[in-house]
């Protein structure tokens, strides 16, 4: 990672102020699906009718406009459209987004330009479209190649259009990344592994590889599925890890894995504790000035997000938090720990203002149990912390 514009930031004259704003990326978010998936706990909402794309698409530019005082003059080095089923939406919706954000804010002309699309909802024309319309950078929701743990992850696509789908993507895109889960119900390792490997045969530039969690407030908590056991899960994440390796991917994140140059600049900014303008019903944010870092929250429901939005446009923000120096530490730990290689130790007091100081205590405990490798210039988790990640993050939460 390149720090050379953080040179000097030793000079900053009060603890907390930034030198310089960080990278800032776009998230825009629409929450509509074809039905919701029994393991989602994202802002998704099954779709009873049809998408009242224009009537969305302009509350996500009055959201835009109200927010242009908070990033004016910066540029946006990536655009991220995420849900729900941002493929839903016509190819001319996805153009006049990405014209609107072109004409109101300074987007790079090499901006990473992300959409997320489901086989299920794949047309080989639409997905021409959309990069004609500017997406780069295709994410495509496969999570297996077997039809029978799809219909256990209540998919509504099988393995033949999954297969199909993901072919006729990385025609059109040079960037994809196809998005895989493991530790699915009744799932063995040959299975998984035959899932690995038909990815791999496919060679997109960007594979996500996840563990399948039981989270809260879904039908998979409330009525657990049959899934491999935590032994099983071990051995699933290590055949992932030493396959995808062998195949020449890096594992460059905890479930991100990338031929070489192909990382997604869009993540990595949240990973390296950058700044995001997030818009959309749902949408979350975090952005940074000169003496404060505050995070934003839209709220949930899209009727009564487009309510807001076009009524009184500030009432759709129902969270505004300015960030403490505790949060701030824990925050970016969240995220930098989640790299495999790491961060430079400069990034630390660049992101957040403060110095590396004030987190010994706990580096130096994670670094006695395991948990955390350093040196004068990086740090970054050990083996065992990757591994067992939330215990070396929760040594960074601050005390009550």
């Amino acid at each position: 990672m390149n720090l050379s514009n953080y040179r000097g930031v030793a000079e900053v004259r009060m603890p907390g102020q930034l030198q310089a704003p960080p990278p800032l990326a776009l998230y825009v978010h629409l929450p509509w699906c074809v039905r919701k998936c029994p393991y989602c706990d994202f802002n998704s909402h099954a779709l009873r009718d049809e998408i009242p794309e224009q009537r969305y698409l302009r509350a996500l530019t009055r959201d835009l406009e109200q927010s242009l005082p908070q990033v004016w003059g910066r540029e946006v080095s990536s655009i991220f459209i995420g849900g729900g089923t941002p493929s839903l939406f016509s190819a001319a919706a996805i153009d006049q987004l990405l014209t609107t954000a072109r004409t109101l804010l300074r987007v790079s002309p090499v901006a990473e330009i992300t959409l997320e699309a489901n086989p299920g909802t794949f047309e080989a024309a639409r997905f021409k479209a959309y990069r004609d319309a500017g997406v780069n950078r295709l994410s495509l929701g496969i999570q297996s190649f077997n039809s029978q743990h799809l219909r256990a992850l209540g998919r509504i696509h099988d393995a033949k259009e999954a297969r199909v789908a993901a072919e006729s993507a990385l025609e059109l895109f040079e960037e994809v990344n196809l998005d895989l889960m493991y530790a699915l119900p009744e799932q063995t390792l040959a299975e998984a592994r035959q899932d690995l490997e038909t990815a791999i045969q496919l060679f997109p530039a960007h594979l996500s590889a996840y563990h399948l969690t039981l989270e809260p407030n879904t039908p998979f908590a409330a009525a657990p599925p049959s899934l491999p056991d935590d032994d099983a899960a071990a051995d699933m994440q290590i055949m992932v890890e030493e396959t995808l390796a062998a195949a020449g991917y890096q594992h460059y994140e905890t479930s991100a894995f990338a031929r070489p140059g192909r990382q997604c600049r869009h993540n990595l900014n949240y990973w390296m504790f950058g700044d995001y303008l997030g818009l959309g019903a749902g949408a979350h944010g975090k952005l940074s000035s000169h003496d404060r870092i505050e995070r934003q929250a839209r709220g949930k429901h899209p009727a009564a997000y487009m309510d807001a939005m076009l009524g009184e446009p500030g009432a759709a923000i129902i969270e505004t938090r300015k960030l403490t120096r505790n949060d701030r530490i824990f925050e970016f730990m969240m995220n930098a720990l989640r790299l495999t290689q790491g961060f430079d130790t400069r990034l630390f007091e660049a992101r957040t203002g403060l110095p590396l100081l004030l987190a010994e205590p706990a580096l130096r405990a994670a670094e006695q149990r395991g948990l955390l490798l350093r040196d004068a210039d990086t740090i970054r988790p050990s083996e065992q912390g990757r591994h067992f990640l939330n215990e070396l993050l929760q040594m960074f939460l601050p005390e009550e």
